[in-house]
């Protein structure tokens, strides 16, 4: 079970977690992002090593062991650095909710709560698992997010049902969820006929 599972599957989930759960868990994060540093790090250095070895060494068979050595080398890297980016995503969210906890109560908090909704965990989670995301544009969408999701409770009365709806579907296009900005009116448009037709 992968770190997003674990925080919305738990009897406790993401939004009710306390700032010192959210600590402990974003130091359990830190320790694995430490460990897989240096993991690449290590592995940098194996292939380094390699490529000085092949240059010395002359004998074809010997040289195409060593590329075959250097490619499962760099395999393990690429891979080693595909989890580092999403742990180092992951720590960003619960560093970012702990921060809301523990210094603005008064303007994140609603009903004791941080103020995230199912849809914000579905954007989070795509953008998590995203490879072509990289951790400063994960932060600057998670605080995006996280402010778009203090909003919806203090100024929602400032937009219609309709506008609250686009304002949701703009999200998902941003996180890739809608394909592009035909297929993001074409939602609202449905969901906008669905909530007429429901009210009606």
């Amino acid at each position: 079970m992968n770190f997003f599972e674990w925080l919305t599957t738990r009897r406790k989930t993401l939004a009710t977690m306390s700032a010192s759960e959210l600590r402990a868990q974003e130091m359990l994060l830190e320790n694995d992002c430490n460990r897989m540093q240096a993991k690449v790090r290590k592995l940098a250095g194996d292939k380094q090593k390699l490529v000085e070895q092949g240059a010395k060494e002359k004998t074809p068979e010997m040289r195409r062991t060593y590329a075959q050595h250097f490619d499962l080398l760099h395999t393990e890297q690429m891979m080693v650095s595909r989890q580092l980016n999403i742990r180092t995503k992951e720590r960003l969210t619960t560093s970012r909710l702990r921060m809301l906890r523990e210094h603005a109560p008064s303007t994140v908090l609603a009903g004791g709560h941080v103020t995230i909704r199912d849809s914000d965990l579905a954007v989070i989670a795509r953008l998590i698992e995203n490879d072509q995301i990289t951790s400063e544009m994960y932060q600057e969408r998670l605080d995006e997010i996280l402010a778009l999701g203090h909003e919806a409770d203090q100024g929602a009365a400032g937009l219609s049902p309709a506008g609250q709806e686009l304002m949701k579907i703009w999200n998902d296009l941003d996180a890739g969820l809608i394909k592009d900005t035909q297929a993001a009116f074409d939602e609202a448009e449905r969901r906008v006929r669905e909530r007429g037709a429901t009210e009606a």
